[in-house]
């Protein structure tokens, strides 16, 4: 019992975890790197053991970026749904991960595909959650057009979560890339307003914007430091806040 009295109580109950497609392929040029793939999940599973519900979106980049292929001269909408195919990929792995490590867990596509994946069902999802589930939203939105950081904000709102923990290879949001310039500064709480005007790309300017009209904060930190996200939710950690 006194083990228990000295858990801290999670400052969310329930939030939203997003993650890019490059985060999954370690130190490698190009798709996924199971040992990475297993180190996160591991960061997921110890704070799903706190009790918090998670919601998870993972890009597709690592895989196949649908601007990319456009800028190359494959017609957008078509770019686009290759992109969202890949984040069902990024989705499956990190599922097979997670249920190793005994964490049950439901992917769950904006496209029917329904071999390996459920549909989005808004009301079935929550249930998912309730049962502490982990719920891996993929396909994005389901529409062209739209980033994994727009699906993520849209899906955050749609669960009801209290946050959205951005995991970049940063510490959080920096008034200029830190890797390029030292004396760069990070700032421990911003503005929407203020991350839109300075365009400091923590996500598009749709999500920031579909945060921003639901008071939805956005915690910016670094996946690459071992127990941020658990640390976070217990109260300690380095990380910016966006809003909220």
């Amino acid at each position: 019992m006194a083990d228990a009295a000295k858990t801290p109580k999670p400052a969310f109950r329930r939030v939203l975890l997003k993650i890019s497609g490059e985060a999954l392929m370690g130190d490698q040029g190009f798709g996924l790197h199971p040992p990475t793939v297993q180190r996160i999940a591991r960061e997921v599973q110890s704070v799903h053991e706190l009790g918090v519900e998670i919601c998870m979106v993972i890009g597709g980049g690592n895989i196949f970026r649908g601007l990319a292929g456009s800028a190359q001269g494959m017609e957008r909408t078509t770019a686009d749904y290759m992109g969202m195919l890949a984040t069902v990929m990024n989705a499956l792995a990190m599922q097979s991960a997670l249920e190793g490590l005994g964490v049950y867990t439901r992917v769950i596509s904006a496209i029917r595909m329904d071999e390996v994946a459920e549909p989005y069902i808004r009301r079935r999802a929550v249930r998912h959650l309730e049962k502490k589930r982990v719920c891996i939203f993929a396909a994005g939105t389901g529409n062209p057009y739209f980033t994994t950081d727009t699906a993520a904000t849209l899906r955050a709102n749609e669960m009801a979560c209290e946050a959205i923990f951005k995991g970049t290879k940063v510490d959080g949001v920096y008034d200029k890339d830190p890797v390029k310039y030292p004396d760069a500064k990070r700032y421990d709480q911003i503005s929407y307003d203020d991350v839109l005007q300075q365009h400091l790309g923590v996500m598009d300017a749709s999500a920031i914007a579909l945060a921003r009209d639901n008071n939805l904060p956005i915690i910016v930190f670094s996946l690459d430091e071992p127990g941020g996200f658990k640390g976070i939710l217990a109260g300690e950690g380095t990380y910016t806040r966006v809003g909220g």
